[in-house]
């Protein structure tokens, strides 16, 4: 039984197809094996073209842009050799909760450390994981995010403020890089709060990356990234990769009384 109308049927000479005869769509089978004329799909001759068209899609509105991040990814996460084998262990473990989390995204993770410990390199690895799957993932960089949605209230802006904040609030997967960057007026933490509120209550997975304690965030925001319930809090001990600055140890909490 076949899966599309006229696959049995002979195709005229200027076909380009002999499923579709150059429609580009086919009618799926029943299963009588009869067509369905009331449905239509696209033909497989057009489908590579349709993947490859969604993947660039994808790739536009995932933030990925910058040639940096499209190139982090899980495989070329440096291995540290300076490293002693406590760190080594705790940047093994975040790497495997990374690893774990772009599988299958639930939740949240919030990577603590200084710049350059690897925190973006794993968030990154995250988004390019569910992007290579086909899947919809924003990465924003909180500052840059900030100065975006202040841009869009210009009428030379190609994006409405709305539709905007709407993207990033409703994103399937929503990396958020470097909080706590941001500048600390009362417009910008309640355009944060607004977004990670909403996440919160609706429960759609986010990874955050910050090199501040819980402590030096605004209350409200830090309030809904902690709660055990919905978050894993994991900080990378690792030190500076660029200028060797100890990361301060702190205890991190998570779901299931994990630990980092």
């Amino acid at each position: 039984m076949g899966t599309w109308s006229g696959a049995e049927e002979e195709a005229s000479p200027s076909s380009a197809c002999p499923l579709c005869k150059g429609a580009g769509f086919v009618h799926p089978r029943l299963p009588s094996g009869k067509p369905d004329y009331t449905r239509v799909i696209p033909c497989r001759c057009v489908q590579k073209e349709l993947d490859k068209e969604r993947q660039v899609r994808l790739q536009r509105y995932s933030g990925l842009d910058l040639e940096l991040l499209k190139n982090m990814t899980f495989e070329n996460f440096k291995k540290r050799v300076d490293l002693s084998p406590e760190v080594q262990g705790n940047l093994e473990e975040a790497y495997r909760l990374a690893l774990d989390f772009a599988k299958s995204p639930d939740g949240w993770i919030v990577f603590q450390g200084v710049n350059g410990c690897g925190k973006t390199h794993l968030a990154a690895a995250i988004a390019n994981y569910r992007l290579k799957e086909g899947e919809a993932v924003k990465f924003v960089v909180v500052p840059d995010l900030l100065d975006h949605l202040r841009s869009a209230f210009s009428p030379e802006s190609t994006v409405t403020y709305d539709q905007l904040f709407e993207e990033v609030k409703n994103a399937p997967l929503l990396i958020l890089d470097d909080l706590g960057k941001q500048s600390t007026t009362p417009w910008a933490q309640e355009k944060l709060y607004q977004i990670i509120n909403y996440r919160y209550n609706a429960q759609l997975p986010t990874v955050v990356t910050t090199n501040c304690a819980t402590d030096e965030l605004d209350p409200p925001i830090s309030s809904r990234i902690v709660d055990p319930k919905i978050s894993v809090l994991f900080h990378i001990v690792a030190l500076d990769y660029w200028s060797g600055r100890p990361a301060p140890r702190r205890i991190t909490r998570g779901r299931k009384g994990q630990r980092g």
